[in-house]
This record gives C-alpha cells, structure tokens and sequence, in this order.
C-alpha cells in the first residue's frame, strides 16, 4: 500500500458493492456521478471508487465464465466482503441500502419514498413494519440490479423505456425463497412479455435463446399474435452486461413452467 493511502473498511466495501450491483457494467469510470457521489459519501477520490468497482467486477462468476475481467488488483478483503455480500444478499443488501441511507442523513423510510402504497406500510408498527419494509427495499434493490444489468433494456424486446420494464424472476417469488434476491434468476423485461414468461408461454432456453409456445403459433395466429410473440422464436436474448441468468434457472422454466 502506497503511503498516505488507507485500508478500505467493511462497511465501504459494502457501499461499494451496493453501487457495483447498480450500475451498468461498464459505468464504473471516475468521472460517472453516482460513482463520485459515492466517493464524496464515504471520503475517498472517485479514482479510488471506480478502481475499487473494477476489483469487485473480477469476482463475478458469470463475466469469469464469459471471459471479461476486471481489475486485478483485488484484497483479500474484496472477496471476503463480495461472497458474504452475494452470499447472503438478503441481509446484506438491506444493511447496504440502510448505510447509504445514513450517510446521505436519510432516514430507511426515506428508501421507500417511491412505494404507492407508503402511508399503509408507515402505519404498521413493530417487527410487522420491520418486516414490510424488508421485504419492500429489496424488492426495490432486485430491480435495480436486474435493470442495470441489462441497461435497462428488454431482454427479448430490446425496448428501452425503463417505466415499462420490470425485473421479472425465473424462478418465482413464491418457488425458491433462497433465490428470491439472486440478480442471476433475474430478467429485464417489459411487462406483456413478463407475463407471458409467468404463464409459460415463452421461455428462454439454457443456451439464451427465446422460444415461443406452440400455443401461440397455432395456425391462424393474428398478425398481432406474430409482431408481439412469434417473431422473437429462436432468437438470442439482449445480453446483459453482467449477472447472466443462472442456466440451471432457465433450465427448470423450460422443463417446469414452458407449455411446449
């Protein structure tokens, strides 16, 4: 370590992965204002954060196997911090948005400013509230991962409007608690087509390749039918630029969810 430098903390690292997991890959560059706001926060050189952003993207397990590297420079610290971070995303990620709550001087009701339905959750009291409001910041933190990965656009679309997006799930909600927060059994897309991935009637394969239901395709199918449906069959997915849907996940939608 370089004199005058000093030793990145546990609770940094955490901010730091916080804003890894919400910015598109590729953004993690000095002069990107979440990046220097970040910097300001925690009282380091947006220097020192975007190089720090690039170390955590060496970890990534889905850009190693795709061959993209990040920086590679990494503490033992880094890694220690991204696998209880990714580890326990549940918990972690809550901590992480509760921090950067305090730093800005917010409170963690501040988080749910957007919620629709905020003054039903702020009239709940004690481990009910507690528990609502959990479940709501992650929830709003899984969306911003799933979006930024892939830059906020539609995974079968390529639409790019992010109001229309949503961050579906390939394993749902209510099948795989343990994978409720994993951005990798996450998707970006728009809602029509979220719903018929729910329903079954498109899926994406292993490979990252759509495919469209039989029942969708049945002869006689209107041109309606074709230009929202049957024309993405067989075709490849926009990428994301980080968090690649876990195979094993698509693999269980093709075999469990898809109508043939």
């Amino acid at each position: 370590m370089k004199a005058g430098q000093r030793l990145w903390t546990r609770e940094e690292l955490i901010l730091a992965i916080n804003l890894y997991s919400k910015l598109p890959f590729g953004k993690f560059h000095k002069s990107n204002s979440e990046v220097k706001k970040l910097a300001e926060l925690i009282g380091r050189t947006p220097s020192s954060v975007g190089l720090k952003l690039g170390n955590l993207a060496s970890f990534d397990p889905m850009l190693q196997a795709r061959g993209i590297k990040g920086a590679s420079n990494a503490s033992k610290l880094d890694r220690e911090i991204w696998d209880e971070f990714y580890g326990n995303i549940e918990s972690v990620a809550f901590e992480s948005e509760l921090l950067r709550a305090k730093k800005e001087l917010r409170s963690a009701d501040s988080i749910l400013s957007n919620e629709p339905d905020l003054n039903e959750i702020l009239s709940k009291t004690g481990k009910e509230r507690e528990a609502i409001v959990k479940v709501r910041v992650n929830q709003n933190f899984f969306r911003q991962m799933v979006l930024a990965a892939y830059d906020n656009t539609c995974c079968i679309t390529g639409l790019q409007q992010e109001e229309f997006l949503v961050a579906g799930h390939i394993k749902r909600w209510s099948d795989d608690e343990k994978n409720r927060m994993n951005p990798h059994n996450g998707i970006a897309i728009n809602a029509l087509h979220d719903k018929a991935f729910e329903k079954g009637y498109i899926t994406i394969t292993p490979d990252y390749v759509v495919k469209v239901s039989s029942d969708l395709k049945k002869k006689g199918a209107s041109e309606k039918m074709e230009e929202l449906f049957i024309q993405y069959d067989g075709k490849p997915i926009h990428e994301p630029k980080k968090f690649w849907p876990e195979p094993d996940f698509l693999r269980y939608h093709n075999q469990e969810r898809f109508r043939p």
